[in-house]
């Protein structure tokens, strides 16, 4: 049975052996190197067993030091955790709420509503998770996320879900500021269907290929995909380089701001609603309470002059 040993010979071992160096570790841990050597071999008679092969300038891992580093470091780091874990303990637990967003869609009303829902609840972590529409229908059925907020998917998509609507969006067309149809006020669904589009990937983004198909209905011929994108960072890249036009939501202007030009389409397709999904039945009370401050930023900023960001 060991007796003596202590996380400082742990802390001690592990820095010698990462380095492989006597001197060099003595100097990280601020001991001298004779301590810190004696500290070493008192250790290595406690196991009964050699941890470092010894030359004049050099120390290497035996190869039962090499097993020893890594039980010292897993030990090192479950001592942390529990450190930490009786901190917040005593502290007050800390409960933590995973959150799905679309970036663009959610863009007004999600800082609002995390700065407001912080200030109320403290102890709670969120973590914003930026994700695809089918990552978060996927994260909901598989618990790893709470609640999620998205532009109102088909009802065969929200099977075993519960949908809120909290805000509704317009669909315009977006372009580079060099694009000729930049100098127009607006911009007809049929001008747009003769350009070629950039677009969010349809095994991602289903219901906004869904949606594409319902404003371009009944024109021929179809417009022309040139690109799809995962992202909205990289689908505002490819527009801005002129590979295209997009269709998206109006809020996209609070992510790109200059670097796109925003045009009503005419004639105006119809709005879209953005709103919270989660399972049912399964709504946590910090889940609530989060959907709760989403509830008074969407009102507050529907309340505001426009109402919504307008194309530029």
């Amino acid at each position: 049975m060991l007796e003596f040993m202590e996380l400082r010979h742990l802390r001690y071992f592990v820095a010698v052996g990462e380095a492989e160096n006597v001197s060099r570790a003595a100097g990280k841990l601020h001991v001298s190197q004779p301590a810190l050597s004696r500290q070493i071999r008192d250790l290595e008679e406690e196991l009964g067993v050699e941890l470092l092969e010894r030359s004049a300038h050099a120390v290497r891992l035996t190869q039962a030091g090499r097993v020893f580093l890594r039980e010292a470091k897993a030990v090192m780091a479950r001592a942390d955790e529990a450190v930490v874990r009786v901190r917040e303990a005593g502290e007050g637990e800390r409960v933590e709420l995973n959150v799905g967003y679309a970036m663009s869609p959610t863009v007004r009303i999600l800082p609002p509503a995390l700065r407001a829902f912080q200030s109320a609840h403290p102890r709670v972590r969120v973590r914003l998770h930026d994700m695809s529409s089918m990552e978060m229908f996927a994260g909901l059925r598989a618990g790893k996320l709470q609640i999620a907020f998205v532009v109102c998917p088909s009802p065969g998509r929200l099977r075993g879900m519960q949908f809120e609507p909290l805000s509704t969006g317009e669909m315009i067309l977006a372009m580079s500021p060099r694009h000729p149809l930049a100098r127009r006020r607006e911009v007809s669904v049929k001008e747009a269907a003769q350009q070629p589009l950039v677009v969010f990937s349809k095994a991602e983004y289903p219901d906004y290929h869904e949606a594409l198909d319902v404003l371009f209905a009944g024109i021929r011929p179809r417009p022309r995909i040139s690109e799809e994108h995962d992202s909205v960072a990289s689908l505002i890249a490819a527009v801005e380089a002129g590979t295209g036009v997009a269709v998206v939501t109006e809020s996209l202007g609070c992510v790109a701001g200059p670097r796109l030009k925003l045009k009503p389409l005419t004639p105006a397709p119809k709005p879209f609603q953005i709103g919270a999904a989660w399972m049912k039945g399964k709504l946590s009370a910090e889940a609530e309470q989060f959907l709760g401050a989403t509830r008074r930023a969407a009102f507050d900023i529907e309340r505001l002059p426009g109402g919504t960001s307008s194309p530029g």
